[in-house]
């Protein structure tokens, strides 16, 4: 089984990403989830913040005088979505060395959705491996195909895996496929028990100005803003909490320490209470504390929060979206 968090302490565990080189081996084959729809504007914005020239991918006119008849989605973004959504297997890699092919063998427009399988076809000695990406719509229609080298780091010495089956990374599906699955069930919330999320995030000037500005704040800040602290660190929580039907709200938020502008915050958070849903019998309600710490250990931000989770076993979107 490949677990998807290290133990790091009596009760306490660190989420992990992607596997340690001594894990991959040929013929493995993996379906990356999540997938990604597209839209028109990411299409626009890659063409464009890439001063690209071809008006194919922005100029909805001109496209329609194409055989497209649509704006088509760039190549290199295609690409850079595929390689980003392998990520949760193949993020331990420490460079990719080249790419043997890189196909892009159907189209792709905006409001289609794009997900990535991929095969290991090599393991050298040397610590690198040969994979193929391939991506596919949701109806199964392949649009790409990469072939990639890439290095990988080996297992460090101490890690501790955490064998247990509510920790398995993947699960297999009928063909042998191992699927990627992202959160714990109901079932598997103990309270007592910490898990110190990964990866933890940086915050840049740019992007601390424009989520300030796209929410209608124009407050000038020294600072990161106090409610980009707040989704930063609640999104960082949802590899976890990812089996979520619902976030019920958060309580007592404190907010002790200013985020600044470069600073990289971590977030862990503990699992205080679990009940059954009285109205759902599908899914339970899961009691967490959340923390916050910068890279110097100061806590910048702290809350309970309340969730609706699915119940193993449950009615549930997973097999029939291919999760």
């Amino acid at each position: 089984m490949f677990s998807a968090y290290h133990r790091i302490g009596e009760h306490r565990y660190r989420q992990r990403i992607g596997l340690d080189f001594e894990e991959f081996a040929a013929g493995q084959r993996f379906r990356h989830r999540p997938g990604v729809t597209l839209s028109q504007q990411d299409n626009a914005d890659e063409a464009l913040d890439t001063q690209n020239g071809a008006m194919l991918h922005y100029d909805a006119h001109y496209a329609a005088a194409t055989a497209w008849q649509n704006p088509l989605m760039v190549s290199t973004l295609t690409l850079q979505r595929l390689i980003g959504m392998a990520s949760k297997t193949y993020g331990r890699r420490s460079a990719i060395l080249g790419f043997d092919d890189i196909a892009m063998n159907g189209p792709l427009f905006g409001g289609d959705t794009l997900y990535a399988e991929s095969e290991v076809l090599d393991v050298e000695p040397t610590g690198t491996i040969r994979a193929l990406i391939r991506g596919h719509k949701a109806d199964r229609s392949e649009v790409a195909r990469v072939s990639c080298r890439m290095a990988v780091e080996r297992r460090n010495a101490g890690d501790d895996a955490a064998q247990e089956e509510r920790f398995a990374a993947y699960h297999a599906a009928d063909d042998g496929a191992l699927v990627e699955q992202t959160g714990l069930w109901f079932d598997d919330c103990v309270a007592g028990e910490s898990f110190v999320h990964a990866p933890a995030r940086t915050f840049h000037r740019e992007e601390s100005l424009t989520h300030a500005w796209r929410s209608l704040d124009l407050t000038p800040y020294s600072h990161v803003p106090e409610t980009f602290v707040v989704a930063v660190a609640t999104a960082l929580t949802t590899r976890t909490f990812g089996r979520v039907v619902a976030n019920l709200g958060w309580h007592d938020v404190q907010l002790p320490v200013p985020v600044a502008v470069g600073d990289t915050i971590e977030a862990e958070s503990t699992i205080l209470e679990t009940r059954a849903s009285r109205s759902r019998p599908g899914e339970g309600i899961v009691s967490v504390a959340t923390q916050a710490r910068n890279q110097h250990g100061v806590e910048v931000l702290s809350y309970r929060r309340s969730l609706l989770v699915y119940r193993r076993g449950a009615t549930a979107p997973y097999a029939r979206a291919g999760y």
